[in-house]
């Protein structure tokens, strides 16, 4: 791929009941090279004081992968996203990033924190503030991960699913504070086309005795609806315009959907 610099451009909703089952394979060595790049000792970043030193813990911990297309997704939809990065790759020799691989790390360095930390005296239960501390410190962390993610990422793909949507007839609503975090920051992050030169560029918590339940409205009227079909079409129209000239493949989706015109319109 053409090297330039990577800045959010542009993001789809993608709506869609293909499973992607015959790229799991690819998808999940993808994902397990990634892997491999986050997972650190939680020890070696604590100080001679006794503390934590949290920048070289995010950086370390949370280290910026570079990719083509981060995913947005339920947790419960891990297979699938992984699956479809191993289409993308497979298809069109894309990277996507996969947000969970992060997410299961921020759980794996919040329960080494609190089983060092938080724990009460007798050692089995653990204490309600420090866990409010070490939590706040963890999800900080997270968040300002997956914003610098999406915003060195030039394409965001929002895997929408009954898994990841509460959808009223009225209003898109979810259940998780990561999906709505993320698609958030699609909205207010800055945009800007693809440095790439050719003729035309288109440019989880505590049981408790009840379940806490909480849901945010979701605005993504700034993402472009897609499903199986527009994939599909993505890609023949991709093999098609490489028989004619080198093109990148993102700049065939963003071709397919003017977004070059969406981007001239806002400078006008």
């Amino acid at each position: 791929m053409i090297e330039g610099e990577i800045v959010m451009f542009a993001g789809f909703n993608l709506i869609t009941e293909e499973t992607f089952d015959d790229f799991k394979e690819n998808g999940y060595r993808l994902f397990n090279e990634n892997k491999k790049k986050v997972e650190k000792e939680f020890e070696i970043f604590i100080s001679n004081d006794g503390s934590v030193n949290g920048t070289s813990l995010q950086k370390h911990w949370f280290p910026q992968i570079k990719a083509d297309i981060f995913i947005s997704h339920s947790h419960k939809d891990e297979e699938k996203a992984i699956s479809l990065a191993g289409w993308l790759n497979s298809t069109f020799g894309l990277n996507a990033f996969i947000d969970s691989c992060v997410w299961g790390f921020a759980n794996n360095l919040l329960k080494s924190i609190d089983e060092k930390y938080c724990k009460n005296p007798n050692g089995v239960t653990y204490d309600y503030e420090k866990r409010n501390y070490s939590t706040s410190h963890v999800h900080t962390m997270l968040s300002t991960a997956l914003t610098t993610m999406i915003d060195n990422t030039e394409c965001v793909l929002f895997l929408n699913t009954p898994n990841s949507l509460c959808t009223s007839e009225v209003i898109n609503q979810t259940h998780s504070p990561w999906i709505y975090l993320e698609i958030a920051m699609t909205q207010l992050i800055r945009k800007k086309e693809p440095n790439r030169p050719h003729e035309i560029l288109i440019k989880h918590a505590f049981e408790a005795s009840e379940k806490l339940i909480i849901k945010y409205d979701l605005n993504m009227d700034h993402l472009q609806n897609i499903n199986e079909n527009d994939l599909k079409s993505w890609r023949d129209i991709f093999i098609k315009n490489q028989q004619i000239k080198e093109e990148h493949p993102l700049d065939t989706l963003y071709e397919k959907y003017g977004f070059i015109k969406k981007m001239e319109t806002l400078k006008g």
